[in-house]
Order: structure tokens, then C-alpha cells, then sequence
């Protein structure tokens, strides 16, 4: 195997790790008490989060910012920075964790390789359009093997994580770019969210009061900012350094697997056989991307 190849192989092992670390926020998110907004608690894990990755790499962000190669695309991913969490944790709210999650990561995909041909004129590879149909498929079983019958507003939870579904592709394509522009991805990733947790903040002063209600509500604030938010974009980082923004969120597509998985162990939500189908179709897509080798490196022979 080359030098190219193993780091690609890394970058993709990373964001599989920060996958798993963001499938954990909406179990983490059912245990707030009902009068915390998912709006505080989108706001609250971005703008600590974000300021926490602008601060560990202040330097790289600073130069990014100031250079208008990447300034472009650090304002343009600080976009779906904003939107994302707000959207992400209200379609959670109305849908439930596993269809919230599944709609808002599974969209990811598609809106990327749309932002890529916008920009680029890039065609996918015949990989990349097999292994995201079978994972949108798995999505749909997924979808249709849940129960939302505990759900208080399933149809707007569905268009909030379409909404966060183009966020999250917007951020992840912007990062990729200003990465391409010369910068670190250390500082793209600084900069952007720093930026976006400039924005959020005064959501978070507005409706973040209730999460300050006891030590409980403080703690899994606290653990949404530094887990799935702080180490897993560090990860999210190192992954966008190898991989195309549509590889990548491919790849993430196996944090609405973990995130099914811990709302019907943990938080009590059911799925029947087509939905567990679904997860699996969903986990060999993801798996297949995430180990391929691209053609003409030395280990890619048949």
C-alpha cells in the first residue's frame, strides 16, 4: 500500500470515529428536560464547540480568515454552521432521534455531490453513486421501518433535516475548498466554526437559559461540545484533508446508523424488520466506500 493510499485509508477511519461520536447527540439530547429548546441545545453545542476549535488552532484560523482564497468558503461553510445545529436538533424534536437523524445525515450525500457539480462540474464515480444509493435506500427502509408514532410533528422534522441535511453538505464542501486553497485543515475548521459560533451565540444567550437549570443539564451540554462536537470535527478535520466532500458524507452516513441503534436501546423508540434491513444495507454501503481504493494505486489490482 503507498503513502497516498494509507493516508486516504486514515482520513476515512477518522471520520468513521467522528461518526460514531455524533451518533451519540440525540440520546444525549433526550435526556434534557422538556423546557430546554432544541434550539438552545444546537446553539449551545456549536458555539462552544466552534470557539473551542478556533482557540486550539487560533493561528491557522486567523491566517485562513485573512486570506480571500479560503475567506470565501470560511464564510460560506460559517453559513451552514448556523443552520445546521438549529435544524439538526429541531428535526430530532419534531421527527424522533433515528428518522431525525436519518434525514438530516442521509440528505448529506446527495446535496454534496449537487455542490460539487454547481461548482466544479464534477461527475461522481460510479462508487460513490452505487454505495450512496444503497445507503439513501437503506435510509428509506429505515425511515418507513420506524415508529414515529410518538413523534409530535413528523412531516416538519422531515424538512427541518433536509434543511440541515444541505447545511451539513454546504460546511463539509466549504471545508474541502478552503483545505484545497492552501490553508490547514486545522485552520479551515478553526476559522469556519469559529466564525459560525460567533453567529450562534446570540441564539444561545436568547434561549440557552434552561440549560443552566442544574448539573445535569450543564454536564450533557458540556459532553454535546466536547464529543460530538469538539473531538469529532478535529477528526472531521483530518478526514477532509484526503477525501472529496461526497466521499465524505457518505461515509458519515454511518452516524444515523449508531444514532438508530442508541434510540432503540437507549431512548426506547422501535423498528421493525425493514428498518433493521435498512440499517444494514446502510452499514455495507459505508463500509465499501470507506475501504475502497481508489484505481491505479499498487493495492488496487483485482
Amino acid at each position: 500500500m503507498d503513502t497516498a493510499t494509507a493516508t486516504r485509508g486514515n482520513g476515512a477511519w477518522a471520520l468513521v470515529l467522528a461518526s460514531v461520536l455524533w451518533g451519540t447527540t440525540g440520546t444525549a439530547a433526550s435526556f434534557f428536560p422538556d423546557d430546554v429548546s432544541p434550539l438552545a441545545i444546537g446553539a449551545s453545542t456549536m458555539t462552544v464547540g466552534g470557539l473551542l476549535l478556533f482557540v486550539v488552532s487560533a493561528g491557522p484560523a486567523i491566517r485562513a480568515v485573512r486570506d480571500a482564497a479560503s475567506r470565501r468558503w470560511l464564510l460560506l461553510g460559517a453559513l451552514g454552521v448556523f443552520v445546521y445545529p438549529l435544524a439538526f436538533y429541531s428535526s430530532m424534536h419534531l421527527a424522533g432521534v433515528a428518522i431525525g437523524n436519518v434525514v438530516s445525515l442521509g440528505t448529506g450525500p446527495v446535496f454534496a455531490a449537487l455542490l460539487e457539480w454547481l461548482f466544479e462540474r464534477h461527475r461522481p464515480s460510479v462508487l460513490w453513486l452505487v454505495c450512496t444509493a444503497a445507503a439513501v435506500g437503506g435510509i428509506v427502509l429505515l425511515s418507513a421501518g420506524g415508529d414515529a408514532s410518538g413523534a409530535p410533528a413528523v412531516v416538519p422534522g422531515v424538512l427541518l433535516g433536509l434543511a440541515a441535511g444541505l447545511a451539513y453538505a454546504l460546511y463539509t464542501y466549504s471545508s474541502s475548498r478552503g483545505i484545497r486553497a492552501g490553508q490547514s485543515p486545522r485552520g479551515v475548521m478553526g476559522g469556519m466554526f469559529g466564525l459560525g459560533a460567533i453567529a450562534l451565540a446570540p441564539v444561545l444567550i436568547f434561549f440557552g437559559g434552561p440549560l443552566l437549570q442544574s448539573w445535569q443539564t450543564v454536564g450533557i451540554a458540556g459532553y454535546l461540545a466536547l464529543g460530538p462536537m469538539f473531538v469529532a470535527y478535529l477528526l472531521f478535520g483530518v478526514g477532509m484533508r484526503t477525501l472529496r466532500s461526497s466521499t465524505a458524507t457518505t461515509i458519515t452516513l454511518l452516524e444515523p446508523f449508531v444514532a438508530t441503534i442508541l434510540a432503540v436501546l437507549v431512548v426506547g423508540e422501535r423498528l421493525d424488520l425493514v428498518g433493521w434491513l435498512g440499517l444494514a444495507l446502510i452499514l455495507v454501503a459505508v463500509t465499501v466506500l470507506a475501504t475502497a481504493r481508489r484505481p491505479g494505486s499498487p493495492s488496487a489490482a483485482p
